[in-house]
């Protein structure tokens, strides 16, 4: 196999794959009865563009030596991370309906142990840019022509190792390494800059020796732009700031805090999946039988 993404979708076709992502997030949350729903619908759109036009991998061999790496550094947004897998063909759809459930390998958090196409397990914010670090470094000794991707929240900004973390990779000159934030400016609690502000979060890296790009987080040509032009970059490291909304997709969910953490019920779900274009039985079905 040669290094290049399999599936180098074009843009319609990556709008096509994000809400089928929507979708999945929706049905799979009421059947686990817990898990985060906002994020994983906030970060749909610039994570499909990734999986699906950007990242080198191979879905029949997850730990296909020649593959690019990704770090979910905020492991909490599980539903989006297992329905990319599930598209890419790397796990059965229908496992999605045993999310967070004993009889699955689905765990709320990511476990590199349970689950294929996981690197590291996750959870714990503020960890994903270290380990990303390292595997940056770790390549260049190698002298492997991987890229690193650390998917990062805009609350984990928050945590001091995040920064020392982005000063090593500043100073080590990691140009094989791309973070990519979901900037919706919403955390647990409300919103991050009422809780703590990161803002201005681009020069803050841009003072910690990082190239950084600002850009619209749903609009699939500018995300593509971004990844395209973090590549040229040499002798930095970049970050590309996704400006999303929480609860993208589904109006009554749209730029709310109370969906950081929270399930839809039964009911909620039926009226979300209706304005993602289906109904929740027959997306059921749709995962039930592949």
């Amino acid at each position: 196999m040669t290094r290049q993404n399999p599936y180098r979708y074009d843009i319609p076709q990556l709008q096509e794959v994000a809400l089928r992502i929507r979708r999945d997030i929706i049905t799979m949350l009421p059947e686990a009865g817990s898990g985060h729903t906002g994020g994983p619908l906030s970060a749909a759109d610039y994570l499909t563009a990734c999986f699906f036009n950007e990242m080198v991998y191979d879905p029949k061999n997850p730990r296909w030596p020649e593959r690019d790496m990704w770090f979910f550094s905020f492991g909490h947004v599980t539903p989006v991370h297992y329905s990319l897998l599930a598209e890419a063909g790397i796990i059965p759809k229908r496992e999605l309906l045993k999310f967070r459930k004993f009889d699955g390998h689905l765990q709320g958090h990511p476990s590199c142990l349970d689950s294929p196409g996981i690197e590291v397990s996750s959870g714990s914010l503020g960890q994903g840019l270290s380990i990303s670090v390292g595997a940056a470094l770790g390549s260049r000794i190698d002298k492997h022509p991987r890229r690193i991707h650390c998917f990062m929240s805009d609350g984990e900004q928050q945590e001091g190792s995040t920064w020392e973390a982005a000063m090593s990779a500043g100073h080590f000159k990691l140009d094989n390494l791309v973070g990519l934030i979901d900037y919706n400016d919403i955390q647990i609690d409300g919103k991050v800059e009422n809780i703590m502000g990161v803002a201005p979060l681009g020069d803050k890296y841009k003072a910690f020796r990082w190239h950084v790009i600002e850009i619209d987080g749903h609009n699939m040509q500018q995300v593509l732009d971004a990844l395209a032009e973090a590549k040229t970059v040499k002798g930095r490291p970049t970050v590309i700031l996704c400006k999303t909304f929480m609860g993208k997709g589904v109006s009554f969910m749209h730029d709310d805090y109370k969906w950081h953490g929270m399930p839809p019920s039964r009911e909620q779900a039926e009226k979300a999946l209706i304005e993602l274009g289906t109904t929740y039985e027959e997306w059921y079905r749709y995962l039930q039988e592949n």
